[in-house]
């Protein structure tokens, strides 16, 4: 069955960095869009980025453009959100999520597939 485990979460003081993975079972990446997710306490739940598995394309939220990146290791079966120049309107539980499309997003409620997730607190 489709399962995913995301790590890599903690604590970090602000301009810090940490790098959340995303490992996957149950299928494989070339045909799913995967995405990071993200819910602080009090908010709605918010799309961080997406990576495509068809073309590697990928999508990220304005909040986070030029400070995170998204990646795939295809061998590993596993996705990677690396997360530079924290902040602590960042500090959310970080989730990641998939379903079968040829392109991801993150807006919508498409994805039917998610982890458990792993905390992300930024804070001096």
């Amino acid at each position: 069955q489709v399962q995913l485990v995301e790590s890599g979460g903690g604590l970090v003081q602000p301009g810090g960095s940490l790098r959340l993975s995303c490992a996957a079972s149950g299928f494989t990446l070339e045909y799913y869009a995967i995405a990071w997710f993200r819910q602080a306490p009090g908010k709605e739940r918010e799309g961080v980025s997406c990576i495509s598995g068809s073309d590697d394309s990928t999508i990220y939220a304005d909040s986070v453009k030029g400070r995170f990146t998204i990646s795939t290791d295809r061998a590993k079966n596993t996705v990677y959100l690396q997360m530079n120049s924290l902040k602590p309107e960042d500090t959310a539980v970080y989730y990641c999520a998939t379903h079968y499309a040829y392109y991801c997003s993150i807006t919508g409620n498409q994805y039917d597939y998610w982890g458990r997730g792993t905390q992300v607190t930024v804070s001096s």
